[in-house]
């Protein structure tokens, strides 16, 4: 099962999914109305590499990173 982290401001501990690529994820949390406004403007990588691909196929060892936009200096 992948992996996925909730990084930042989005404070959920990490899950592991049974899903094939980030489309699969995307439905996984599709009722999760505060989540899918986070979605919308997170950036997401996996294995640590930034990704704009959703049918990246996964393997069950990958770590998928969700990662909200930071203010920072």
């Amino acid at each position: 099962m992948a992996k996925v982290e909730f990084l930042g401001p989005l404070g959920r501990p990490s899950i592991e999914v049974d899903i094939a690529n980030l489309n699969e994820l995307k439905t996984f949390f599709k009722d999760d109305k505060e989540l899918q406004d986070w979605l919308a403007i997170c950036a997401v990588a996996i294995n640590d590499t930034l990704v704009c691909d959703l049918n990246i196929p996964l393997k069950k060892e990958d770590k998928i990173s969700l990662l909200p936009p930071v203010c920072g200096g």
